[in-house]
């Protein structure tokens, strides 16, 4: 055989062989050394050299092909056994192209997949989830949750690398950008997550269960009769709860305590807290349907912290005007319910003891700064005149912030900027009520509870006295440390408000007549000319700013529109499209209008008008921002869909901003929400 042709050593064993020979040729020089020294030394020195020198050949010459058989033999064994080891490895494993096609499966994996280990279709094929999209192209390991036959697994992927072999492979060619297989591993996670879902389901959760109407809905029933109602609704409340495996107490005539299991919640919020309506259907002669207010804590680090989270979702339950439940999870918050209309309560103690309140945080203080909303509209404007004159009752400094004074208001202002007789500071720009505010200064916010619309958002930073009074819904964003919060949701308008409020506020007050007016205009507005929202002590107020010199013709007047305004509202209703056979969209033209928002507005007031319409949205687009004005009459609660957008509202008068967006978009986004919340029962 040809020496060039043999098998040789090579690496590290090549050289681990050779270092007998280097000793050796170290011995002889070793003995060349001792020889200079001495010669019998030397002599004797030599024959174990020559010695060691015989026996090292005779062992290389001899053994060397035993050890290469050897080493052969091992190589092949390792390789036997690594593949042995792949094959019946308990995690199911698989090899993969980059396409996704399977190469090689262990025994595990044929197991789980049913298949033998000449299967080589796409992976794709057996996990809907593993399709192309979830293959590591651009990352080096990915996992996805994956679920087959009844079991969860979390499928792990990773590149292997075959730039080595690509280098010594010389039969294919492998382009760069597809010189790596994919190693699949499957973890089966059922059992974990079965635990998992057993402790998330037995997690405790609070409950606030209030009666929004009790003493009203007792009054329309004769007394006799009273005990019954009230053993009825317990019974329904507690029946309802102990079915969804919960308990309840009773902690007040019109309070519960409930403590239920997560898993009880998740049924609740299927049945979208149908407890709701069925508590509506206790009747026994009494006039008025009792409605609840629910308030859910959940996921909190302690039972204590689930109860304060129940605590605030029943506040912002009873904020949004009852008949409703809400659901904080931590940061995130929930609604449910709300379809029907608060109603308004006959006495006004309530009106009384926040005027007295208000009273002395302005009478305590040197500055009052008055501001609304952005954009401001008639009801915000006149509800701000109203406090104006309150803190000018007392002697007190007070202005009204403005930024940008829109064509709806205009004619307002412009009733006090030509009045010498009104101070030159009444109404402020957002930097001179920055440089005015600071911790002697009450800040009255009016027509919002939301710090996102207030019209100068940073002054409610520079003040440690906040007042808040506002007729809207709350929602989960709230001007926060405000010392008095007077929010009523069944008021008509914040004007409706500030006239109950100024009956109380002085003995004999009296209102000039164009403040009355601004005041008036604003319920007329809100209440569409009474004929939305609008209660008794709507009227009496109505009939205390009539008494202080409002005067209707002056009001109609103001109110006029000029010819565009009033084309562009006809054709917004003329282009009106009807979405689901109910509700009607339509677009505002917005070119050449002062105030498009509010000739929007109008225009959804007017499409109620059509038959077989239950709300309305007109979509303007003014300042590269989108305005959606909702109404409804009494069958559908737009408040809760222009949540979903970003907005807000009351239950038949709503409203959202979109940003980035063009109308067309917007249009889209508000009917796939209308779509979506029919389908899922909320509206």
């Amino acid at each position: 055989m040809n020496k060039k042709n043999k098998v040789k050593h090579s690496g590290k064993l090549k050289s681990y062989m050779q270092w007998p020979i280097i000793l050796a040729a170290f011995l002889i020089l070793m003995d060349i050394s001792v020889f200079t020294v001495n010669v019998r030394a030397g002599v004797v020195v030599f024959c174990f050299t020559a010695a060691y020198f015989v026996l090292m050949l005779i062992l290389l010459l001899r053994y060397r092909p035993f050890i290469l058989r050897e080493m052969i033999a091992f190589a092949s064994q390792y390789a036997q056994i690594q593949k042995g080891m792949l094959k019946s490895f308990s995690i199911p494993y698989a090899v993969l192209d980059t396409d996704g096609k399977v190469l090689w499966m262990n025994d595990a994996f044929c197991d789980v997949v049913g298949k033998d280990s000449r299967y080589r279709k796409n992976i794709a094929n057996l996990f809907p989830e593993l399709d192309a999209s979830a293959l590591p192209c651009k990352k080096d390991e990915t996992n996805i949750q994956i679920f087959y036959n009844g079991c969860d697994y979390q499928a792990h992927m990773r590149k292997l690398s075959m730039e080595d072999m690509d280098e010594e492979i010389s039969i294919v060619e492998i382009p760069k950008e597809r010189n790596y297989m994919i190693a699949l591993y499957l973890f089966d996670n059922t059992e974990m997550n079965y635990y998992i879902r057993q402790n998330q389901e037995q997690k405790m959760v609070t409950g606030l269960i209030y009666l929004d109407n009790y003493e009203e809905a007792l009054e329309s029933v004769e007394e006799v009769r009273r005990s019954l109602l009230v053993a009825l609704i317990d019974r329904k409340i507690s029946k309802y709860v102990a079915n969804l495996d919960g308990i309840t107490k009773k902690l007040e005539k019109d309070k519960y305590f409930v403590v239920l299991k997560y898993k009880s919640l998740e049924e609740l919020e299927a049945s979208r807290f149908s407890l709701l309506e069925e508590v509506k259907t206790v009747n026994i002669g009494n006039e008025m349907s009792v409605t609840l207010s629910i308030g859910i804590g959940v996921n909190g680090s302690t039972y204590l912290q689930n109860y304060e989270f129940s605590r605030i979702a029943i506040e912002l339950a009873l904020g949004r005007g009852g008949d409703q439940a809400v659901v904080k999870d931590n940061d995130k918050i929930s609604y449910y319910g709300g379809k029907s209309q608060q109603m308004e309560k006959s006495t006004r103690v309530k009106a009384r003891v926040k005027a007295h309140a208000l009273r002395e945080f302005i009478g305590s203080h040197d500055d009052v700064v008055i501001m609304g909303h952005k954009i401001t509209d008639i009801d915000s404007f006149g509800a701000a005149i109203g406090v104006w004159r309150a803190a000018r009752i007392l002697d007190k400094k007070a202005h009204i912030v403005l930024s940008d004074i829109t064509g709806s208001i205009r004619p307002w202002v412009n009733l006090f900027l030509d009045d010498k007789e009104y101070p030159e500071d009444m109404f402020v720009t957002h930097d001179e009520a920055r440089h005015i505010v600071d911790n002697d200064t009450v800040v009255v916010v009016v027509d919002t509870n939301r710090p996102s619309m207030a019209e100068c958002s940073q002054i409610l930073n520079q003040t440690k006295t906040i007042v808040v009074l506002d007729h809207h819904r709350q929602s989960s964003e709230v001007i926060k440390n405000a010392v008095l919060s007077y929010i009523e949701p069944y008021a008509s308008s914040a004007c409706e408000m500030i006239a109950e409020i100024l009956q109380y506020f002085a003995d004999d007050i009296r209102l000039r007549g164009k403040e009355a007016d601004c005041i008036y205009a604003g319920i007329i507005i809100d209440t569409n000319n009474f004929m939305a929202k609008t209660g008794v002590r709507t009227f009496e107020a109505a009939a205390f700013l009539r008494r202080c010199g409002a005067d209707v013709t002056r009001v109609r007047k103001m109110f006029r529109n000029d010819m565009g305004a009033y084309k562009a509202r006809a054709e917004a209703v003329r282009h009106a499209e009807v979405f689901q056979k109910y509700y009607a969209i339509s677009v505002c033209p917005s070119e050449d209008l002062e105030s498009p928002t509010v000739v929007g507005a109008q225009a959804a007031n007017e499409l109620l008008n059509i038959i077989g319409i239950k709300a309305s949205f007109v979509l303007t687009e003014y300042k590269e921002r989108i305005y959606i004005s909702a109404r409804a009459i009494d069958e559908v609660n737009v408040q809760i869909i222009m949540e979903r957008l970003g907005g807000g509202g009351h239950l038949n008068i709503a409203g959202a901003q979109l940003d980035g967006v063009t109308v067309e978009e917007a249009k889209e986004r508000l009917k796939d929400t209308i779509k979506i919340m029919i389908e899922e029962g909320a509206i």
